[in-house]
């Protein structure tokens, strides 16, 4: 007896079907001519189907595994919606502090004058909406009733987000007053010279800011 290993023989299942094929290929095919052709062209058609099946599930499972590695690619999601931007309410350009009595614009301090006790300038936040060398403001307008118009010169137009219009001034009638007593119906007034300067820093857009609380001492 040999102490060499004997080579293991096949599994049970692949040498059966060896042998069935060994005596299928010794032994002629039964029937006809036409029977063989026909179950030849039934094997053909089986192995195609079968080639044609295999194919397609195998471009399934590729298409499912690029779906897959897609979706695990983070750099392909949608980015997500940016915040929503807010944008910065506008700087003033000039503060007019009416407690002090002075505008403060670009370092420099102006004198002003604004309403009376009977008719107080109200604070908040004007814009420039326009400019005029020279105009005429009817008396209803600058609170004058209408007895009569007054013509004003270097005037910016001011307006607030409710519409209400208010007015930078040359109080040329009553410079001595400019700094130290409140004389207007509501308007800011400055001396000549600083309302002629003024008019040519302001532009229209420009923001002007009104704070504080006259004192209100009558003319």
């Amino acid at each position: 007896m040999s102490d060499e290993p004997s080579a293991p023989g096949p599994a049970p299942d692949l040498s059966a079907a060896l042998h069935a094929l060994a005596l299928d290929a010794r032994s002629p095919a039964p029937g006809t001519g036409a029977d063989v052709r026909r179950r030849a062209g039934v094997r053909r058609r089986r192995r195609h189907a079968a080639l044609v099946g295999g194919g397609a599930v195998a471009a399934a499972a590729l298409v499912a595994g690029l779906v897959v590695g897609l979706g695990d690619d983070s750099g392909s999601r949608p980015a997500p919606p940016a915040a929503p931007t807010t944008s910065a309410p506008t700087a003033p350009v000039a503060t007019a502090d009416l407690a002090r009595r002075e505008l403060s614009v670009a370092g420099r301090k102006l004198p002003l004058s604004s309403g009376r006790a009977k008719y107080p300038t109200k604070p908040g936040r004007m814009t420039v909406v326009a400019k005029h060398r020279s105009t005429k403001l009817s008396g209803r307008t600058v609170g004058l009733g209408e007895t009569y118009d007054m013509y004003f010169h270097w005037v910016l137009e001011l307006r607030d987000a409710d519409g209400r219009t208010n007015y930078v001034v040359a109080l040329t009638f009553d410079e001595k007053s400019v700094g130290e007593r409140d004389v207007t119906h509501g308007w800011l007034g400055l001396r000549t010279a600083d309302a002629k300067w003024l008019y040519g820093k302001l532009r229209p857009g420009s923001v002007v800011a009104i704070e504080g609380k006259a004192p209100g001492t009558s003319g």
